[in-house]
């Protein structure tokens, strides 16, 4: 196949009544999604959004994102997904990166327009009727069929392998998150790695309930899936309390989980919840997980949207626990065949080394991601040699493989999501009696991080730092804050040496959980 949409032609002819949708009574199959998106084709070549266009599709996973997502891909555009819970004011600063010429908003009310160079579009304000149906939800009436002849005449059928297929974009952990560019090529490639290395096939179900603007979601779930012929379903949004009624009910067989959603479910429910499913495999393998929920495989991994969404997978039978200390889900394993690797310039091969930075190559075109797309061009990161720096420290075991150990880069992740700190020191920076500030982190009950504001000035004003955060999301707003006599920074430049925070004496400290509103 030579793009994503011969992928999904293919995939609705084979099986057009396998379920793909959001999990639930009312599932959409590949067919009525595919008729869905197939009806607004024209509307959206009208708007700007078709072959060949850029467009930043912002929403979280719903029906009516997935068959937008479906449309572009069948119109041939290059679709940016994009996080809906960021502010508008940090949209546009990315959106300025990419100069889409159209923005799609799934299931999210918007303000200004957040790219004013490009066509807004939406459900509720299109006066194309046809695109508007595509795009809020509706599922046509049971039995109904695609018709194939117009999935022959989809455009996107001629997009190229190494066409630019879209873009995710980085957490913008010290500054504003950057889109990286992907290639059909890419995510063929990725789908067909997950799908032939978790073995999925037409007897499975994989439900992957985390936001299509992550890697995992869209790129194991639904593009591993449908290159594995399997039924995808998604979540609208994660619940401890319902998960395990719902995976039973819509016979999941394979879970796409990251790091909160295990911890969550490991102290929230029990085996009992759990008892009755049909789940053989989980990505994102945790002992306690397997064990407690009776699953028999779990995959850990490592990887990056950067290092072709998944470069190394290893997978453990239940019972299975590491030696290693940096435990189960660290463990990023054997190489993807294509994906060469070495730690700071050392040969990966090298058994027990030191710890360093993880770097990784391709040994064809197309399997890591093009670049960062800037308002000037495509930035790519590469030595002379092809290698890219992933930032992130690894090791190798004395079996050959990968242990990933921690991002070397500073970052913030809360509730599965990473914190652009800069964005974050620039809102709180204009507090009245604030005047130096810094962002960074503590441990939290689960294993993401909470954030912490640290400050200079005469006091902690714990008022106005709570009016900031109340026009945050939430997953951005800070857990404490802490007044310093200085913050540490660089005697060069100026930045902020992150780390000495820790070991800072706090002269105040202030719960923002408990502080006035």
């Amino acid at each position: 196949m030579r793009n994503l949409a011969e992928l999904v032609v293919d995939r609705v002819r084979r099986r057009p009544q396998a379920r793909f949708g959001i999990a639930g009574e009312s599932t959409p199959t590949r067919a009525q999604a595919a008729e869905l998106a197939l009806s607004s084709l024209e509307a959206l070549q009208e708007a700007g959004a078709g072959y060949g266009r850029r467009v930043a599709l912002i929403g979280t996973t719903s029906d009516s994102h997935l068959t937008a997502w479906l449309a572009l891909v069948l119109a041939g555009a290059e679709t940016a997904l994009v996080n809906p819970d960021y502010p508008d004011e940090l949209l546009a600063e990315m959106l300025e990166q990419l100069s889409p010429d159209a923005v799609v908003w799934s299931g999210r009310a918007h303000g200004p327009p957040v790219a004013p160079e490009a066509v807004q579009l939406d459900a509720g304000g299109l006066d194309q009727g046809v695109l508007a149906a595509a795009l809020d939800g509706t599922v046509l009436a049971d039995g109904a069929t695609t018709r194939l002849d117009r999935l022959a005449d989809a455009p996107g059928l001629g997009r190229d392998r190494f066409d630019t297929a879209g873009w995710m974009h980085t957490s913008g952990t010290t500054g504003l998150p950057k889109f990286c560019e992907q290639t059909h090529e890419y995510f063929l490639r990725l789908g067909r790695f997950i799908a032939d290395s978790m073995c999925f096939s037409d007897a499975d179900t994989v439900l992957a309930p985390l936001p299509m603007f992550h890697i995992n979601p869209l790129g194991y779930g639904v593009v591993g899936g449908l290159t594995g012929d399997t039924e995808v379903l998604g979540l609208e949004r994660f619940s401890a309390r319902g998960f395990w009624p719902l995976v039973r009910d819509t016979g999941a067989t394979v879970l796409i989980l990251h790091a909160p959603p295990v911890e969550i479910l490991k102290r929230a429910t029990s085996g009992a919840d759990a008892a009755g499913h049909r789940v053989s495999r989980v990505f994102f393998a945790d002992p306690d997980f397997l064990e407690t929920f009776g699953v028999p495989l779990g995959f850990s991994a490592y990887g990056s949207t950067e290092a072709g969404g998944l470069c190394h997978i290893w997978v453990w039978r239940r019972g299975e626990r590491p030696d290693h200390p940096e435990g189960m889900s660290r463990y990023g394993g054997r190489a993807r065949h294509e994906v060469q690797w070495r730690i700071d310039g050392m040969a990966g091969a090298g058994r027990g080394g030191p710890a360093g930075e993880i770097e990784v190559r391709a040994d064809r075109p197309g399997v890591l991601f093009a670049g960062y797309r800037r308002a000037g061009g495509l930035a790519q990161p590469f030595d002379d040699d092809g290698w890219f720096a992933t930032g992130d420290l690894g090791r190798v075991d004395e079996a050959g493989n990968l242990v990933f150990i921690e991002r070397a880069s500073e970052s913030i992740r809360v509730k599965g999501e990473f914190v652009p700190i800069g964005y974050l020191e620039q809102c709180f920076a204009s507090v009245d009696g604030v005047t130096d500030v810094a962002v960074w982190r503590r441990n939290s009950e689960l294993v993401d991080d909470e954030i912490v504001l640290y400050l200079v000035g005469p006091s902690i004003p714990a008022g106005a730092i709570a009016a900031v955060s109340r026009q945050l999301p939430p997953f951005m707003r800070p857990a404490a804050a802490a007044r310093l006599a200085e913050i540490p920074r660089d005697s060069g430049v100026g930045k902020v040496r992150r780390r000495l925070l820790d070991d800072a004496t706090v002269l105040e400290w202030v719960d923002l959980a408990e502080a006035p509103r």
